[in-house]
């Protein structure tokens, strides 16, 4: 063991290197191996490896567009056995997604069964659903058996399975795509195929054409869901420049009319990825919060289509000035990032452009035309040697049937003899010359085996003529293709050809071929006042003794009896309007703000104050009152401290109320009175009296305060303001008010003493 201590390989300084390189290097192979095989797209037919296995299993079953469907259980466990040795449930959700058209633009499978909805319900288990490729999916397979793509080992080395698909059309932007790999990510909307391929014959006629001119074939995405993009355009320009950026997306809507001056707002479309069930949650959430307070509930009228009622509260109120509240509060406006992130030729991540991803398509496509057009040579040519046979059979038609019926091996015969080639350029029997006996110009194997499978029936002489224009169309057909693999111009004209083809399938014409996403200038959205948005009533707001809270309708006497809970009673009752905003100051120094809009009707017994705002149990009202914009207000702690607050700092835009004055236990908040003259009176519990200037109060936004009033013993009852000219009025006992004009026996410094209350001043220390 001290050997090995001593060995200076084996100490921890040297072992941490390269378990360092050894960690390192299994990193990169893990997230290699997850950008390449997992979550980035290729750019050339815009799938993934899970995405090309479903569509290639589903066509090694034969499930064509016109066929028949097979249960999904079957599909995934043929996908998972043969090609992506993962959980069935990963690969039945790929394709269950591939079959929702709210989901992709473009379905790739058709799906027969309950493949999940715009609601965000799942789908069902995969042995109830089954599944077929659709027409898209059947053009993105188009030339595999035309070599027109590699093929690779599958996992296990018992199968084949493509590299890629030959993709007849720009999947990656057609149906878009969605990943998060290791230190990176994708997110990329779908587009429509007609302005893809508009796009597409443009660069191949212009390959150095800018982004800008592109946009003038692709203004923009172009959502299953259909909705409004609101994004500028010089925004969209630049986020396709540089394959990144937003696009802000908005819900369609419309003013369905009730009539008698009602209406409603209908929402027919949503956003992108946006679940329908979710967003009536929030949009329920808004109204029992009140945070859009015009809005009075929402309704689910949705069936095949989208319908979404919105009710307002008033009938005056602006549609558009509701809608963009909603737009500020809920997911009927959300904003979908791009982030073109792709493989490009199945290797390389990068962020491409808009004109990089679709030359990397437009590339792709011309190397699926040359592989193609080798392929069909090869069997151009492989044809062209059988009929080359045949013809010869034709032309010596006793020597082959001689050889046939007499010879032993047949096969080995018809090699060996010497048929001559003047046949090839015959072009009848008079022209033929038959060879010498023992030439050495024989036929091959795959010329003598064709003849010994000839049918006796095809001895006939409709079937030479058959056989020569054949040869001719195949030896034109081969003389075609041999130019086109000799002129990259005529290489673009053909591919050219084959786009408009797709295009005149699966453009306008087709039943999902038409644009669903429009474009549309959005105004900015301000911020609405709350009298814009209630309908303006009058109201009486009562508040009892326990707290509870009513609005009465109308301005009703407010002499008048009421009736409360058992051991209750008035204590706050004031005239206000629907579109006022209620101040509620707590003796625990918070102020909480209420719409008047929002409180319970007058039917009965209201509900409790507690309930609305965030007020603690052991904290009680001290004042409940209507907010004037603009004014003051005085605040003060029963310790005799406080100061002035501008009635805008004490707004509150929470249940849980806005913290002003500062208290020290076991202080408690004791006075809040609008400021209304020049000079503060203050009276204590030892009922002495002291008045000094306004000016002398500091104004603060939250705080302690400064004292008022110096006690020897007990704290501050009461404090007002008024002015000082008119005298300071209070309440009697009777009921009666007085005024006490001569109040230089009380004038004073803040801070000190002051004297006893003149004669007749309430008892309760109070000035109302």
């Amino acid at each position: 063991m001290s050997d090995l201590l001593d060995d200076p390989n084996m100490r921890p300084e040297a072992l941490a290197e390269p378990l360092r390189r050894a960690i390192g290097e299994r990193y990169l192979t893990y997230a290699l191996s997850t950008i390449m095989h997992r979550a980035l797209p290729d750019a050339r037919d815009g799938l993934k490896p899970v995405h090309r296995r479903i569509l290639y299993a589903m066509r090694e079953l034969r499930l064509t567009s016109t066929g028949g469907f097979r249960k999904s259980a079957k599909i995934s466990g043929d996908v998972m056995g043969n090609y992506h040795p993962h959980g069935d449930a990963a690969i039945y959700d790929a394709m269950a997604r591939l079959a929702q058209d709210f989901a992709v633009r473009y379905p790739l499978v058709d799906g027969q069964g309950n493949f999940g909805n715009i609601d965000g319900d799942n789908p069902a288990a995969s042995r109830y659903t089954e599944a077929r490729l659709t027409v898209f999916a059947e053009a993105l397979l188009e030339g595999l058996a035309e070599d027109a793509v590699d093929f690779r080992d599958n996992y296990d080395g018992t199968l084949r399975e493509p590299v890629v698909l030959p993709a007849a059309f720009p999947n990656l932007l057609a149906n878009g795509s969605s990943g998060i790999a290791v230190g990176m990510a994708t997110n990329i909307p779908p587009h429509n195929i007609g302005e893809l391929v508009e796009a597409c014959l443009h660069l191949i006629k212009s390959p150095d054409a800018r982004d800008e001119t592109l946009m003038g074939h692709i203004p923009g995405p172009d959502f299953p869901t259909g909705g409004v993009i609101v994004e500028p355009r010089e925004n969209i320009a630049e986020a396709y420049r540089t394959g990144r950026g937003s696009f802000r997306l908005r819900a369609r809507w419309q003013v369905e009319d009730l009539g008698r001056g009602g209406w409603q707002i209908v929402i027919t479309e949503i956003p992108y990825q946006v679940q329908k069930s979710r967003l009536i949650e929030r949009i329920a959430e808004l109204i029992q919060t009140r945070k859009v307070p015009i809005l009075a509930d929402v309704r689910d009228e949705s069936a095949e289509d989208i319908r979404l009622v919105l009710e307002p509260r008033s009938r005056n109120v602006d549609p558009d000035m509701l809608m963009g509240m909603m737009f500020r509060n809920s997911d009927l406006e959300v904003r979908f990032s791009l982030n073109m992130n792709v493989l490009i030729d199945g290797v390389t991540p990068k962020v491409c452009s808009l004109k990089e991803v679709l030359r990397a398509f437009l590339d792709f496509r011309q190397e699926v035309l040359l592989r193609r057009s080798r392929h069909r040579m090869e069997k151009i040519d492989h044809r062209l040697e059988v009929l080359e046979g045949l013809i010869v059979a034709f032309l010596n038609l006793d020597r082959v049937i001689d050889i046939i019926r007499y010879d032993e091996d047949p096969k080995a015969a018809l090699m060996r003899e010497d048929w001559g080639r003047s046949f090839a350029r015959a072009t009848s029997e008079a022209d033929y010359v038959p060879p010498a006996p023992g030439g050495e110009d024989g036929l091959s194997e795959l010329q003598a085996e064709a003849i010994l499978n000839m049918r006796l029936r095809s001895l006939r002489r409709l079937e030479e003529m058959e056989l020569r224009a054949e040869r001719d169309a195949l030896m034109a057909e081969r003389a075609g293709l041999e130019d086109l693999l000799d002129d990259p111009a005529r290489q673009w004209a053909a591919i050219a050809d084959e786009l408009r083809a797709v295009r005149k399938t699966f453009g306008k014409t087709h039943p999902i071929g038409a644009r669903r996403t429009t474009f549309a200038d959005a105004a900015a959205i301000e911020e609405v006042p709350l009298e814009a948005m209630i309908e303006r009533e009058p109201i009486t707001v009562v508040c009892s003794r326990m707290g509870w809270i009513r609005a009465m309708t109308g301005h009703i006497d407010l002499t008048r009896e009421l009736k409360f809970k058992d051991g209750d009673g008035p204590r706050f009752t004031f005239h206000a309007e629907t579109t006022d905003r209620l101040l509620v100051f707590g003796t625990n120094g918070r102020f909480y703000t209420l719409s008047a809009a929002n409180l319970p009707g007058g039917r009965g017994m209201g509900e409790p104050l507690r309930l609305m705002v965030d007020l603690p149990n052991e904290a009680e009202i001290v004042t409940l009152f209507i907010h004037r914009p603009g004014g003051k207000l005085l605040v003060a702690s029963s310790a005799g401290d406080g100061f002035v607050v501008p009635e805008q700092e004490v707004l509150a835009q929470t249940r849980a109320g806005r913290q002003v004055l500062n208290l020290r236990a076991p202080a408690r908040a004791q006075v809040c009175r609008p400021v209304t003259g020049d000079h503060v009176a203050c009276v204590g519990e030892n009922r002495k009296l002291l008045v000094f200037p306004l000016d002398e109060l500091p104004e603060l936004g939250r705080g302690k305060g400064v004292r008022l009033q110096k006690f020897k013993d007990g704290g501050l009852s009461d404090a007002t303001t008024f002015t000082l000219a008119e005298g300071l009025s209070w309440r009697d006992p009777a009921g009666r008010t007085r005024t006490q004009s001569d109040l230089t026996e009380w004038l004073g410094k803040r801070a000190s003493a002051g004297r006893m209350a003149p004669r007749g001043f309430p008892r309760d220390n109070r000035f109302t």
